[in-house]
């Protein structure tokens, strides 16, 4: 697997554990009173952002991206469903890379 479609996988796995914590386990937490949830979501959620960030800044010392498009993939990590946007434009890097 080259490195531009698993940092994708990476992202949308990412973007989508920030959807679950912020519109499964957050309503949970407060409208059904179980902080549990956000306590393993945020967790699993943290673990991605993590693994996401060290992802990017490898591609981004390997791949050379421009400082705006590091920036962009870094905000699209903290912006509910930018992960999904982003997968568009990696997507044509992708397919211009083969």
């Amino acid at each position: 697997m080259n490195q531009l479609r698993m940092f994708r996988r990476v992202a949308l796995a990412e973007g989508t554990s920030l959807l679950v914590l912020l519109f499964i386990a957050m309503p949970i937490k407060y409208f059904m009173g179980i902080p549990e949830a956000v306590k393993v979501v945020g967790w699993i959620h943290g673990l991605l952002f993590m693994l996401y960030v060290g992802v990017l800044i490898f591609l981004q010392v390997t791949q050379r991206w421009s400082f705006v498009f590091f920036v962009g993939a870094f905000l699209a990590s903290i912006i509910p469903f930018g992960t999904f946007i982003l997968d568009k434009q990696l997507r044509k890097k992708e397919d211009a890379a083969v």
